[in-house]
């Protein structure tokens, strides 16, 4: 079921970036225009995965020396708390003025334990990554998914917080037999249950248009990941993703248009540091979403 960042290698080829409307990408245009900041942001601990596990408690000082006051984690080696149990997680996040509001984990092995240990240091959000082997699933194999997560949803429910699944650009891309899955995991999960964490770089990547699916399912995109997609290159080029503000994203027109159906959290995520290091990138990324207006 689970594997963190198990890159999808197929989807629609040879998409040129210049044959898709400015409307389908949400081309930057408002820029920083818009009415007020972000008051909190996070950052997905996945954009350190080269630093953290040599030095988590230094290198989580230092994200929150960035003006990060947000912590999204996911199961590294040392599992979400990084060789810390949760209650010493949560006291050095207190500390350095940060709170971890969701995790991403493997959603079949111990999930009634990771749910305890979530609600007792007042986690918002377990999330299911991936679904394993997504990309060659059926209808049938999504619909099972969703009954999957209503059950997920209801361990998470009992323990007073929810759950979630993060989508890639499979998740948006039309599929033989004529269906979106996105669209079968929205409709078979039970919105008092499940929500979902829209990567809004992946929904781009697979040519779709963030701000439609925001009004399409009100209320059920709670939670999202910023990061951007290069300037000039093709759909095909799945690996594009650049520090915000730098590429083609308008994050301002999508996230505004986000908060008023519902959407809640704004967590950083990078895929990849051209000529930068994860630090220095994540630092980027800050200091880009503290000036940004919505």
């Amino acid at each position: 079921m689970y594997q963190r960042r198990d890159f999808l290698k197929t989807a629609a080829t040879g998409i040129a970036l210049t044959a898709v409307s400015e409307k389908i990408l949400g081309f930057r245009s408002s820029s920083l225009f818009g009415s007020e900041n972000i008051k909190e942001f996070g950052l997905q601990l996945y954009t350190l995965r080269d630093v953290l596990p040599k030095d988590p408690k230094g290198v989580l000082k230092q994200v929150a020396e960035m003006g990060y006051k947000q912590i999204e984690s996911f199961e590294g080696g040392a599992g979400m708390f990084w060789g810390m149990t949760n209650i010493e997680f949560k006291k050095y996040m207190d500390d350095l003025g940060m709170k971890i509001v969701s995790s991403h984990c493997n959603i079949e092995k111990d999930f009634e334990r990771k749910a305890n240990e979530a609600a007792e240091i007042g986690m918002k959000y377990l999330i299911c990554p991936s679904l394993d082997n997504e990309k060659n699933m059926d209808r049938d194999g999504y619909k099972k998914a969703a009954e999957l997560f209503n059950k997920k949803g209801e361990i998470c429910k009992s323990n007073g917080f929810r759950f979630a699944y993060h989508n890639h650009d499979q998740a948006f891309v039309q599929r033989p037999g004529g269906f979106i899955s996105e669209e079968i995991l929205l409709e078979g999960s039970d919105p008092s249950l499940v929500d979902f964490e829209m990567d809004i770089y992946w929904v781009v990547t697979a040519g779709e248009y963030p701000i439609k699916w925001f009004e399409k399912y009100p209320n059920r995109f709670r939670l999202s990941h910023i990061k951007d997609r290069k300037k000039n290159v093709p759909l095909s080029d799945k690996d594009a993703s650049c520090i915000a503000g730098q590429g083609q994203i308008d994050f301002a027109k999508i996230l505004k248009a986000g908060q008023k159906k519902g959407l809640k959290y704004f967590i950083v995520e990078q895929e990849r540091y051209d000529n930068t290091t994860s630090l220095l990138a994540a630092k980027a990324d800050a200091d880009y979403l503290k000036k940004l207006k919505i």
